[in-house]
């Protein structure tokens, strides 16, 4: 396996309240990798950036630079970290565990985070500021989708403190963010409620410097 041999510090763009910046950045700490965040607000200053663009075509966050070679999407970027850099694996040599990693991350993606991020947080978030209350039907479905997609990553867990098993990999990474802020809603808290395990491996990733070294917000309070 190719490793990166080169002393050029990694950067990585984006905004520190964003989930998919987060991930990557705990990622990055979990190898050790010393890196650069440059801030780049999508919602504010830089929205439709022209430089910027030029980077990400389709003007999301994150974006990571390591020397002369670029990297869009989550997923892509910590496979990469991991690969190329030394330090833990944070991927199951196993191919079949690796399979089972991938999928996980594809349902956090694909249908955990919409509902769980928008659906919950920001929705009674822009409730709580404006002071009307949130929408109770949109609530209710955004709920019922979490509590599926927790569920179904409840199902695909392995036998072990992490969700698949002994090792820390890059889905209990990839989910940390997410359920975040899910557990900043009353909602949320309750989804995580119904599921012991997946409660106590929320517990067990407080504990990690590298989520303690990421919190922002509500989370420092």
């Amino acid at each position: 396996m190719t490793r990166a041999s080169d002393p050029v510090r990694p950067q990585l763009l984006g905004a520190a309240y964003s989930v998919y910046v987060r991930i990557a950045r705990l990622a990055l700490m979990e190898k050790g990798v010393d890196y650069d965040l440059a801030e780049i607000d999508i919602f504010g200053k830089h929205a439709d950036d022209a430089a910027y663009l030029k980077l990400h075509p389709f003007g999301r966050i994150p974006t990571f630079r390591h020397g002369d070679f670029t990297l869009y999407e989550t997923a892509a970027i910590t496979r990469y970290v991991d690969e190329a850099f030394a330090g833990p694996s944070l991927q199951p040599a196993d191919v079949r565990l690796r399979a089972r990693m991938m999928q996980m991350i594809g349902v956090m993606d694909s249908y955990l985070y919409r509902p769980l991020v928008w659906g919950l947080y920001v929705a009674s978030d822009e409730a709580a500021k404006s002071g009307k209350p949130a929408d109770a039907a949109a609530l209710s479905v955004a709920m019922a989708k979490s509590r599926t997609a927790l569920g179904a990553l409840a199902d695909l867990t392995g036998d072990g403190p992490w969700l698949l098993g002994r090792q820390l990999t890059l889905a209990d990474l990839h989910l940390q963010p997410m359920l975040a802020y899910g557990c900043r809603t009353v909602e949320g808290r309750a989804l995580l409620q119904e599921r012991p395990r997946m409660r106590e491996w929320w517990e067990r990733m407080q504990t990690l410097p590298s989520v303690a070294a990421t919190r922002f917000g509500a989370e420092l309070t």
